[in-house]
């Protein structure tokens, strides 16, 4: 009888996860049986049915640009070894002081290494999974959809009637830009490649552009809104897009090399910024509960879908992220437990 309560506890004791002891490729990720997360007072234990892939997901895996080991995640290898941050699934067990949640809620959210059967989130990270949602639906949300409403709504300020382009419509925050910007009643002009055209057009895009058949300055439109995604165009040919008076919004970037990637474009448009008329500025999203109860509601409403481009087992999570960083992936990739 002894022998049988040890084996049980070492059982509930560990879960599967994807691994990574060092910074690298996809080829670095390994699937391994290890401890469950120990949560704190303030933390949820989620046992996770989906979790979200995006290009976040690479640059913590790669270690790269360098400056974000800089900013915490590790200097010579990664202090979060399990990659993932979007999720959703079933509350497990909680922190003496949640009072939000209990066990066996349906909630999604952000937490701290989602490619895992078990992943830890904070309370204030967390919400109630829409009625009107899968658990692989509300995986891609939270993050993505954080990134989008805040750059739109705090940021750029989008007021009806005006022209917003979006470069990079098709990907995670983009799919969530298209829609939010729509719902604010903005005309929405996308950007992206040949083989997305439809899809963007299918999420309420009004215009498109096929950036491998024309520049965003043809026909000499401007936009009272810019909102660049994780794009590499230089600032002259944005703001020649841009009216006099128009705000452009650099969200991330994949230019600028090893060492600090995008951020030198965001910080010499934020220089530029106060010396003439157009608001030339970045930003980093705010994870909290206020905004994720937003995206719910609106969610909810019908206002903003998920779109879910692919599902991967847990063991093909690194062919997940091969395909963000060939560029294959349309709308969100998920992971599904």
């Amino acid at each position: 009888m002894q022998a049988t309560l040890t084996v049980r506890h070492t059982e509930n004791k560990t879960m599967k996860a994807i691994v990574q002891d060092q910074y690298g490729s996809a080829d670095v990720l390994q699937l391994r049986d290890v401890e469950k997360p120990q949560i704190a007072d303030d933390e949820v234990l989620v046992r996770v049915r989906a979790a979200g892939v995006d290009r976040g997901v690479w640059h913590l895996m790669t270690g790269m640009p360098y400056l974000i080991r800089v900013a915490g995640f590790g200097l010579t290898r990664p202090k979060m070894t399990t990659p993932g941050m979007d999720l959703a699934g079933t509350v497990e067990a909680v922190g003496r002081n949640v009072t939000r949640f209990k066990p066996g809620d349906e909630v999604f959210g952000i937490g701290s290494g989602a490619f895992a059967e078990y992943a830890a989130a904070k309370e204030a990270k967390l919400v109630l999974k829409p009625g009107n949602l899968s658990f692989e639906e509300a995986a891609v949300v939270a993050i993505s959809g954080l990134t989008a409403l805040q750059a739109l709504r705090d940021v750029a300020e989008v007021q009806p009637g005006q022209k917003v382009l979006i470069i990079g419509a098709s990907g995670g925050v983009g799919s969530y830009a298209v829609q939010i910007a729509r719902a604010l009643g903005a005309e929405v002009t996308g950007v992206c490649s040949t083989g997305k055209l439809e899809f963007v057009k299918s999420i309420g895009a009004d215009h498109v552009i096929d950036y491998t058949r024309e520049a965003i300055t043809d026909g000499g439109k401007k936009y009272d809104v810019i909102l660049d995604i994780g794009g590499n165009r230089r600032l002259r040919l944005l703001r020649r897009a841009l009216a006099p008076r128009g705000t452009l919004v650099i969200v991330g970037g994949e230019s600028g090399g090893r060492v600090i990637g995008g951020v030198d474009r965001q910080l010499r448009a934020m220089l530029l910024s106060p010396f003439i008329g157009q608001k030339l500025t970045s930003f980093i999203s705010s994870e909290n509960y206020e905004d994720m109860l937003v995206l719910k509601e609106m969610v909810e409403a019908g206002k903003i879908s998920p779109f879910v481009g692919r599902s991967y087992g847990l063991a093909e999570a690194p062919e997940a992220i091969r395909d963000i960083e060939a560029g294959r992936a349309q709308g969100k990739s998920v992971v599904v437990l």
